[in-house]
C-alpha cells in the first residue's frame, strides 16, 4: 500500500500540547495527507497542526462525531486512518492496521487493552471497557476487543457506506455497530496506548470508559 493512498484523519479539540508531535510522527513515516478537523479550539491547536504540516479545517458544529463525519466528506483517498490528536496512540502501529486492510478487511480496530501503559487507564476505565466490550458482544453477536478505540483504519468506500449521525464520543461505538449491520469484515490488532500528554482529559471516567 502506498502512503499517498492513505488519509490520516485527526479530530482535535484543545490539543496544543500534543497535536504537532502527532502530525509529525505520521509525516516521518511518509504519510503526508493529514487532515486535522478542529472543534473550535481556544488554544494553539490549529497553529501547531498547520506548522507541523497538516491540512486543518474547522468543523461546522461540535462533538467528535461531527468532526469525523465532516472530515470524511473531504477524504478522497482509497483508505483512511482515524486517530486521536492527544498523543495516546503510536504512529508506528499504523502499519498493523493497514496490513489487515490489504488482506481484505473493511474496518480495522486498534485494540488498546493489551499493550497499554499502566498509567494510560484508571482501574475504572480499564474494567469499564472490558465490561462494555462483553455487553456489546452479547447484544450484537460479535466480540470486537475494543469498541471505543479511537485508532481505526477503513477502506474509504466502507466507512462512507455507514450511516453515521451521532454527536460526541459515541461515534466509535456507532462505527462498530454500523459495520456489523452492513456485514463488513472487521478485524482488530493490538496497539500501544499511552497516557495523555500534559493536557487534561475531556472525558468523565464515570460516564464514559474511553
Amino acid at each position: 500500500m502506498k502512503t499517498e493512498d492513505v488519509c490520516v484523519l485527526i479530530p482535535a479539540l484543545n490539543e496544543e500540547a500534543s497535536i504537532g508531535k502527532v502530525v509529525k510522527s505520521y509525516r516521518e513515516l511518509g504519510f503526508n495527507n493529514i487532515l486535522v478537523v478542529d472543534g473550535h479550539s481556544t488554544d494553539r491547536t490549529v497553529e501547531k497542526a498547520r506548522s507541523a504540516g497538516a491540512r486543518v479545517v474547522e468543523q461546522p458544529a461540535s462533538g467528535k462525531g461531527d468532526a469525523i463525519i465532516y472530515g470524511l466528506s473531504m477524504v478522497d483517498t482509497p483508505y483512511v486512518v482515524m486517530v486521536d490528536g492527544d498523543g495516546t496512540y503510536d504512529a508506528k502501529d499504523i502499519s498493523k492496521l493497514l496490513r489487515l486492510l490489504e488482506e481484505g478487511y473493511d474496518h480495522v480496530i486498534g485494540n488498546r487493552l493489551v499493550l497499554f501503559d499502566k498509567k494510560a487507564f484508571t482501574r475504572l476505565n480499564f474494567f469499564g471497557n472490558l465490561i462494555l466490550n462483553r455487553l456489546f458482544s452479547m447484544i450484537y453477536g460479535k466480540y470486537l476487543y475494543d469498541v471505543l478505540s479511537g485508532y481505526r483504519a477503513f477502506k474509504t468506500s466502507s466507512i462512507k457506506a455507514l450511516q453515521l449521525g451521532k454527536e460526541g464520543f459515541e461515534i466509535e461505538a456507532e462505527m462498530s455497530v454500523e459495520s456489523i449491520k452492513k456485514g463488513q469484515k472487521i478485524g482488530a490488532v493490538p496497539v500501544r496506548y499511552y497516557p495523555r500528554e500534559k493536557s487534561k482529559t475531556k472525558l468523565n471516567p464515570v460516564s464514559y470508559t474511553h
